[in-house]
């Protein structure tokens, strides 16, 4: 080949490699703001500076925002594919795919960071020594709940319900830990009424509906006045139906707008709770002997639209009392006892810790099941005041 010849194409293949940061360049240069190209200049070099770097540059990308939808919708149209974190089911159902591998993925602890058993005994034993009771409620995934609605293979199958989870709430059990199983009660629900298709869970998000959140909180309320851990309060509280619309969290994943239009917002029934007395929306209180912990199944409806409709809500109104209450996203396994430990004001005068989690954290959960330690006896906890000043 001659080396004319040869030195166009090597020019060629160049111009093609560097067309596209230079137009990005460009472009940035054009909208005001600094090259995305530039940022790796401005920084250490480490292995977590070039990968957020990496990620920075594929979020900005203009041209791989632009060809990743068109081929991602290519992939719907064909393979029925709707992204990476989601999977499509049955009746136009969408699940969530980190919870499908925890249903049929095998799962063994490879460390003790990853053991929730071990995790869950140390932190009722903390609060043992504080004099407070410990409630563990693992939250079933929607594929749990609805395998029928997955698969015609999966719905199948004897059993749903991942055979790790089961395990789990048998060794807790066995250990002395109160545990609410709410697999039990939703499959009892759905043989009840089987036409019901999506009375408990979203069809187009990862999360229960109102209806499910009120279910779940009635049982647990019973569970806790049963125990006799604390005695009904007295306040009274009425709920008032309302309807939301509702974009659903999958469908929101798929960052596709072609794929998202073909799943219209879905219309819901949920709750309000209300103070009897005032006509208020119901509201947390600090300083109440119930502290729930948990996850979005706790934070959905709650302080997203309606407001006030959500398991909390809901909770407190079986127990005639408003609740403390730490929430985080995805972080139920470990980071609300890490903001726990430091807020450990919340403990005082509680009777009650509530915990919550989904069953895909007892795999996946952020930061695993890192052991955290409480602050020691009363004497040495910080008050709010402290704090603040």
């Amino acid at each position: 080949m001659p080396r004319g010849y040869q030195a166009f194409l090597t020019c060629c293949f160049l111009l093609i490699v560097l067309s596209v940061p230079i137009a990005q360049a460009v472009n940035e240069i054009w909208r005001g703001q600094w090259p995305q190209t530039l940022e790796l200049f401005r920084q250490v070099p480490t292995k977590e500076n070039l990968r957020a770097f990496e990620k920075g540059l594929e979020d900005s990308s203009s041209f791989a925002q632009t060809l990743r939808g068109w081929m991602q919708y290519l992939c719907f149209k064909l393979l029925k594919e709707p992204g990476e974190k989601v999977l499509l089911g049955r009746d136009g159902w969408l699940f969530y795919k980190p919870d499908v591998r925890y249903l049929v993925e095998r799962y063994q602890t490879s460390s003790p960071a990853e053991d929730p058993f071990s995790a869950i005994l140390a932190f009722r034993d903390q609060l043992a020594l504080r004099g407070i009771h410990l409630m563990v409620i693992p939250i079933p995934g929607k594929p749990s709940i609805y395998p029928d609605r997955l698969t015609r293979r999966v719905a199948a199958t004897e059993r749903s319900v991942p055979l790790y989870t089961l395990e789990l709430i048998d060794r807790l059990r066995g250990a002395g830990v109160e545990i609410v199983n709410l697999f039990e009660a939703f499959r009892a629900l759905r043989e009840k009424e089987p036409i019901a298709e999506a009375s408990y869970y979203l069809p187009q998000d990862t999360h229960w509906s109102g209806i499910a959140a009120r279910i779940a909180a009635e049982v647990v309320a019973q569970k806790v006045l049963d125990l006799g851990w604390i005695d009904p309060g007295g306040e009274e509280y009425d709920q008032k139906p309302v309807s939301v619309k509702r974009r659903g969290d999958i469908i929101r994943m798929v960052r596709v707008p072609e794929i998202e239009r073909r799943f219209p917002a879905e219309t819901l029934l949920c709750y309000q709770v209300i103070r009897r007395a005032s006509g208020e929306l119901y509201k947390d209180d600090p300083a109440s002997p119930v502290l729930v912990l948990g996850d979005s199944f706790l934070r959905i409806y709650q302080t997203d639209e309606p407001t006030a409709a959500g398991f909390i809500a809901h909770l407190a109104r079986k127990l005639k009392r408003p609740l403390a209450s730490v929430v985080n996203d995805g972080g139920a396994s470990t980071l609300v006892r890490q903001e726990l430990s430091r807020r450990a004001y919340l403990l005082r005068g509680k009777k009650v810790v509530i915990w919550e989690f989904v069953e895909r954290d007892i795999r996946f959960g952020t930061e695993g099941w890192k052991y955290v330690l409480l602050p020691g006896g009363f004497e040495h906890l910080r008050t709010k005041e402290s704090i603040n000043h």
